[in-house]
């Protein structure tokens, strides 16, 4: 069970890390053959399927959009928090709104993510 304050701890963390631009830092929060799910990613066209596996894969196409978009910046909104699972609602590029789904594993990792976008 991911209580509260692990749930805001991570969710800091994870904004920070993105905040900073510091790709080796924001892939700290997964394990190495993660997958993650997103529709910009059939948008960009880097997947057919919107679904990448692996910190190497998924590495690539987070450093196309930290390229893209130099002056990203998230703010949290709220954190949502389930047995093993947190949900980050924040603002995003351009402010637009998003909501990140982690799925952890039993180390902490994320093993399983899913962007969504307004």
């Amino acid at each position: 069970m991911i209580s509260r304050e692990q749930a805001l701890a991570f969710a800091n963390e994870w904004v920070e890390a993105w905040n900073s631009h510091d790709l080796p830092r924001v892939l700290e929060h997964y394990t190495d053959d993660f997958e993650m799910s997103s529709p910009l990613m059939i948008q960009m066209s880097i997947s057919e399927t919107g679904t990448l596996k692996g910190k190497q894969q998924i590495g690539d196409y987070w450093q196309k959009g930290l390229d893209k978009y130099p002056d990203l910046h998230f703010k949290i909104i709220d954190v949502l928090v389930s047995v093993n699972s947190v949900i980050i609602y924040y603002h995003t590029v351009n402010n637009k709104l998003s909501a990140e789904l982690f799925m952890f594993n039993d180390e902490g990792k994320v093993y399983k993510s899913a962007g969504h976008y307004n």
